[in-house]
This record gives C-alpha cells, sequence and structure tokens, in this order.
C-alpha cells in the first residue's frame, strides 16, 4: 500500500522527527551540531518557517515549527537534509545515506498540546539519561526560554508569551512547566503521532483539520476523505 503523503497545513505548529540510518550519530562534534543549527536557520528564514523548540541528540533529532505556507516545512526539511548530509560526509570521509528516511512529522493542537510538545523535546536529554535537568543540556532550545542564553533561530510562539508578563515571569513560568514534567498519556500520544503521522488533538479539531485537507489526518478515518461539493 503506498504510504501517505506528509500532513502539512500551513499556519498549524508541526512536531518533527529526523533520525539517523541504523540509529547511528548524525554528530560527531560541537561543531556538526553548530552546522545544523545555523543550516536551520538559514533555511527556516528562507522558506518562512517559525521554530518554536529543537533538540540535538546524538542520533536524531527533535523540532517545533510553524510553516508559513504548505511547501514551507518540505522545502526547510529537504534542503537542510541535503546541505548536512554534503558537510557531514564530506568532513567524515564518508559517502551514502545518513539519514532514516523521510523525516516524521504530526500536525499538533496548539492550545492543547504545544507547551507539551516543548516540554516533551527539552526532557528529551533527561529521559535519555545524558543530564540531570533540561537546562543542563547544551544542545536545545530550552536555555532560550528560561534565560540562559538568546537563541536567534527561535520564534516563541503566542502561548510562551502568554505565560507572563514580563520576560523573568515568564521564563520562571515555563520552567516550573518542563519541571513538573508530562503525564505518561501525553508522552505517549506524542510519540505515536510523530512516528505515526497522525494529527494530534481533540475529536472536534481533528474533524474540522480534515476539511482543511484532502490528505486524511486521522489513523481512525479509513478510507478516502469527504470530497468538498462545488459551488453551484
Amino acid at each position: 500500500m503506498a504510504r501517505l503523503p506528509r500532513l502539512t497545513v500551513p499556519g498549524y505548529p508541526h512536531h518533527v522527527i529526523q533520525r539517523g540510518n541504523n540509529r547511528q550519530a548524525i554528530f560527531t562534534s560541537a561543531q556538526d551540531r553548530e552546522r545544523l543549527l545555523a543550516l536551520l536557520a538559514e533555511n527556516a528564514v528562507k522558506f518562512g518557517v517559525a521554530v518554536h523548540a529543537y533538540v540535538l541528540m546524538d542520533n536524531h533529532f527533535h523540532l517545533l515549527a510553524t510553516p508559513g505556507t504548505a511547501e514551507g516545512l518540505p522545502q526547510m526539511m529537504q534542503a537542510l537534509g541535503r546541505r548536512y548530509v554534503r558537510y557531514f560526509n564530506d568532513s567524515q570521509g564518508r559517502s551514502g545515506t545518513l539519514w532514516e528516511g523521510r523525516y516524521r512529522s504530526t500536525l499538533i493542537q496548539t492550545e492543547r498540546y504545544l507547551l507539551a510538545c516543548m516540554a516533551y523535546i527539552d526532557l528529551n536529554p533527561v529521559r535519555a539519561g545524558l543530564v540531570a535537568e533540561p537546562r543542563d543540556y547544551a544542545w536545545s532550545s530550552h536555555g532560550h526560554y528560561v534565560g540562559l542564553r538568546t537563541d536567534r533561530l527561535i520564534t516563541p510562539h503566542p502561548l510562551y508569551w502568554a505565560l507572563g508578563n514580563t520576560p523573568f515571569a515568564r521564563e520562571a513560568a515555563y520552567a516550573d512547566l518542563v519541571q513538573a514534567g508530562l503525564a505518561r498519556d501525553q508522552q505517549e500520544a506524542l510519540t505515536r503521532s510523530v512516528l505515526g503521522g497522525w494529527a494530534l488533538g481533540e475529536t472536534a479539531f481533528v474533524a474540522d483539520l480534515q476539511k482543511r485537507t484532502d490528505r486524511r489526518v486521522s489513523k481512525g478515518m479509513a478510507g478516502r476523505p469527504v470530497l468538498k461539493k462545488k459551488q453551484e
């Protein structure tokens, strides 16, 4: 059975994961990570994608981003992937593929899952046992949101701005949110959705989203989507 195209709808936040082939390392040094972030920043601007959060692990990376156009996210990821592989192969004296395959992504309901997805991304290094606290990991956007550094790649989402009336209040509120962690069902839902490519949100949100795309958005919606009637 032919695989579905990726679900990409402009104006909605998308959770993205790209893995190394056979789970191999995609970074060997700080320079490698800096190179990928520089390419990400360049292509996010070029293709009109707002990057809200990221984490670079040893063999994969996560992004949370909102594209401004239907093609913005795929174009950004394609350009990023090709240029980073070229850089990595040249620097390592290797050839061939680096990625597991095409990147995986899902579209999430903003009000219900955006801040939870940011915390999920920030907590990746903690779950992997690399650090005790998200603030101890250099290669994520967490430091930007809790006031440890300024990251020009990041475009905070309005939900983050709503956490407080001052920078200190927002930083403290966000730090508390991440410190509280995620419920198991939230964590599992975020993992399943990004790996499966199905939209994540409440029933009404998913139903409304289906009206905006011909691509099936939920695993439970079997068969082809209902075609929109032409205006008489």
